[in-house]
């Protein structure tokens, strides 16, 4: 039974061009890229051609890019460095976010509410998208930091980046986004977005786990998280991950040049899935469909299921799907996601995420439409919450 995968939001297989290009780096040139000798000097230019790979994804310049172990960190950093060189102070720093963002980012700010700061959390629209004037009815003197994803790894909907950094410039407010769903998906570009900080990962666009990098603007004052020796301009202490960055920076340049035929080809797979399961399913929606969405990214709601027994059923079947972030998953909390889109906890827990990508096929999406239906026909015959006579007059 050939496998169907469609949870590339979670992560995407490693494409064989970066494998090649990291080999050579996890074998015969293993200096360490501090390292005077030639091995090292090899090593180093490596890196810095990866810097210049990445930078080019976002339109920063490649010394404003310092490479992390992935989004995680990348977030951490940026957030944390930012705010807490200003606790203690009075007034207290404030941090404005939204109520969509992934934990990552969540878990810190509240670690920093912790420490004595205090956080807004915007709401979103039923679309998942933050209202501009409820964002910048949320700012005060004392705010330190906007952070604000661009694109929801659960939903896809994408945040209107350019007109945020405009309000957080006015008011002379740093800016972070953490665009690890969008960098390699959609366009990004640091300058529009007037961004200060902004995070990436490169398991999420066919690059290698372990290994991500944040754009720090020129100029911006922040503190650093690890202390050690003065690696990447004493940013980021520690040996750097050679092979890790060469695959990113190589998954990179590959994103930047596919980006605009991966993105037409996957969208229409994704619509044509979505139109698929509304004609197939009933009882069923799109969520945030109606917004601007990263192109493969597409989550549904199927009434009277609980979507981890959807995601089993199949799996079983050979269809690899999500209920949302698989940093939560596990987790029997409905989606804070969902939930803030104005879905009641039973629909948000039946609510299942299909992510598609660049090696998905329209055989693949027609396959599913085979099979997405009939396990939740199958499901919905032993759900005790889905009504039976509401299929028969559907």
């Amino acid at each position: 039974m050939p496998r169907i995968y469609l949870d590339h939001n979670a992560t995407t297989p490693l494409e064989q061009a970066v494998l090649e290009a990291m080999l050579p780096y996890l074998s015969s040139e293993f200096g360490n890229a501090s390292s005077i000798h030639g091995y090292g000097q090899r090593a180093r230019a490596a890196v810095e051609t990866a810097r210049e790979q990445v930078a080019a994804l976002v339109n920063a310049r490649p010394q404003e890019i310092v490479f992390t172990s992935g989004g995680t960190e990348s977030d951490n950093q940026a957030i944390f460095g930012i705010v807490e060189p200003l606790l203690g102070g009075t007034p207290r720093p404030h941090i404005v976010t939204t109520s969509i963002e992934h934990e990552a980012v969540l878990n810190t700010c509240q670690a920093l509410e912790k420490l004595g700061a205090t956080v807004t959390y915007v709401p979103v629209s039923r679309q998942g998208r933050v209202d501009l004037e409820a964002l910048r009815r949320e700012i005060r003197p004392e705010t330190a930091l906007i952070t604000v994803m661009h694109a929801n790894n659960e939903l896809g909907t994408v945040q209107a980046l350019e007109e945020i950094g405009r309000i957080a410039a006015e008011r002379d407010i740093c800016f972070h986004s953490d665009a690890v769903q969008s960098a390699g998906k959609i366009p990004v570009d640091v300058q529009a977005g007037e961004l200060d900080l902004l995070s990436i990962s490169a398991h999420k666009l066919y690059g290698p786990k372990g290994v991500g990098a944040i754009y720090i603007r020129s100029g911006t004052r922040l503190r650093r998280l690890l202390y050690g020796g003065h690696h990447q301009r004493g940013f980021r202490p520690g040996t750097e991950n050679v092979a890790g960055i060469v695959g990113l920076g190589r998954a990179a340049e590959i994103a930047q040049r596919s980006l605009e035929g991966d993105a037409a080809r996957i969208s229409g797979l994704r619509d044509n899935l979505e139109q698929g399961l509304l004609a197939r399913v009933p009882d069923c929606r799109a969520n945030g469909a109606g917004a601007p969405r990263t192109p493969n990214t597409s989550n549904f709601t199927f009434s009277g299921i609980e979507g981890e027994a959807l995601v089993i059923a199949l799996d079983l079947k050979g269809l690899a799907c999500s209920t949302g972030a698989a940093c939560s998953s596990g987790a029997v909390e409905p989606s804070h996601v969902l939930t803030a889109i104005g879905l009641p906890a039973s629909e948000a827990r039946g609510s299942i995420r299909f992510s598609l990508g660049r090696h998905t096929t329209a055989e693949e999406t027609d396959a599913a439409l085979q099979i997405v239906p009939a396990a939740v026909a199958q499901l919905r015959k032993l759900s005790p919450t889905y009504p039976r006579p509401a299929s028969a007059h559907h």
